[in-house]
């Protein structure tokens, strides 16, 4: 699931589960209204992707390029290492500006009791 947000200046992507060759379809659709936006700042919200392959990797890139041949930037946010390590194999980490201290709450699940985290 990918949700969109707008303010004034910034688009924030919220993605939520596989990003991933399964998910294709929804991208071009996506794209086109991120791009339509014509915001300066894409703010791409990974905190709840499960799992990304080059196909998400592909679309993520293809956002960022968008962004900077207008001269605006892309910012991945709750992004781990597997995400960052997809998109460094594709040779395109240095599109995004990488925020490395956001971190979203954990969901609640069904049951109505937020998840603690251990560490």
């Amino acid at each position: 699931m990918i949700e969109i947000a707008t303010s004034p200046a910034t688009t924030t992507l919220v993605i939520a589960g596989d990003l991933d060759l399964a998910e294709r379809d929804q991208f071009p659709e996506i794209a086109a209204r991120v791009v339509g936006l014509r915001r300066q700042l894409l703010v791409i919200d990974m905190c709840r992707v499960t799992f990304m392959d080059s196909t998400g990797a592909a679309f993520l890139i293809s956002l960022a390029d968008s962004g900077r041949k207008r001269g605006g930037a892309t910012v991945l946010r709750g992004c781990d290492d597997r995400d960052l390590f997809v998109l460094e194999v594709c040779g395109a980490l240095e599109l995004f500006r990488i925020d490395p201290d956001h971190s979203c709450a954990p969901e609640t699940p069904a049951t109505g009791v937020p998840v603690v985290e251990h560490r």
